[in-house]
Order: structure tokens, then C-alpha cells, then sequence
């Protein structure tokens, strides 16, 4: 039997995991605003050919840190949810709700966090200003598409 996963979160969660469930939803705004805002700043230093400053390495940093905030409040979250890590089974993957939440999502997010923390260690190395600006706005775009592909839009507040 599949089991069918609603797309109310609130039919599928503990009512301890519901305040985490908060914070990892009402954090990924914040990560994506971030995001967003370090790659149009980027683009704009780059455009107008100023050099890499520190403010624009501060501002990575903020979207490295809130993504890293992100990642260990989805795995707690995943640890701890009826519909995380206990829900993986062959029959889930046959449900796409339940795939998504027990492998699809994780998977992605793990793999966007990976993309970004490359970025910012390649971009915070001392060289050309050129190639640093590149290197942020390659990964960081990267990430923030990976991210935005695998977010549960259904039931994100």
C-alpha cells in the first residue's frame, strides 16, 4: 500500500516538529533573499568593473552562513519528521510527495549548499578581481537554481 501523502503539512507533522518546520520555512526567505542579493550586487561590481570589495565579500558570506543555518535546521527536520529520514521506503518512492520530501528535496538542498560553500571559498581567494566576481556569480546562481528547483512550492507558506 502507498501511502499517500497530503499536501497540508500540517496533516503530516508532530506537533513538536511544527515550530521547527517554521523556522526552515520562514528561513529559506532569508537564503533566498540573500542569495539574490549577492548575485545582482556581484553582477553590478562586475559590470561597473569595481574591485572586489569587502562588503561584497560580507554579503556572501551572510548567504553562506543563512545557507549552512538552513541546511542543519532541514536536517534536524528531516530526522525528526513522520514524512523525513523514518518515511523512506520502496513505496515512497512511488508516491512523488512522499519522494520528494524523503530524497528529491534533501538531496538537491545538500547538493546547492555544497555549491555555494565552493563558490565562497573560490571567491574569498586573494587574485583577480575578474575571476573572483565570476567564480560568486556562477555558484551562487547555481545554488539559488538548485534551491528554487526543489523547494515543495505546494506547501511552502
Amino acid at each position: 500500500m502507498v501511502t499517500q501523502l497530503s499536501p497540508d503539512p500540517e496533516v503530516h507533522s508532530l506537533p513538536m516538529t511544527t515550530g521547527l518546520r517554521h523556522v526552515h520555512s520562514y528561513l529559506a526567505y532569508a537564503v533566498l533573499a540573500a542569495l539574490f542579493i549577492t548575485v545582482i550586487f556581484a553582477v553590478w561590481q562586475l559590470l561597473n568593473k569595481r574591485s572586489f570589495s569587502e562588503s561584497l565579500r560580507k554579503t556572501a558570506l551572510v548567504a553562506f552562513i543563512l545557507s549552512h543555518l538552513q541546511l542543519l535546521f532541514g536536517i534536524l527536520l528531516y530526522l525528526v519528521s513522520p514524512v523525513g529520514l523514518s518515511g523512506f521506503s520502496g513505496e515512497a518512492m512511488q508516491d512523488s510527495m512522499a519522494r520528494l520530501y524523503v530524497l528529491e528535496h534533501p538531496l538537491t538542498m545538500l547538493i546547492a549548499i555544497i555549491v555555494i560553500t565552493i563558490g565562497y571559498l573560490r571567491a574569498k581567494r586573494p587574485g583577480d578581481d575578474v575571476r573572483r566576481y565570476r567564480t560568486l556569480i556562477l555558484f551562487y546562481t547555481l545554488g539559488l537554481i538548485l534551491i528554487l528547483l526543489r523547494i515543495p512550492w505546494m506547501v511552502w507558506p
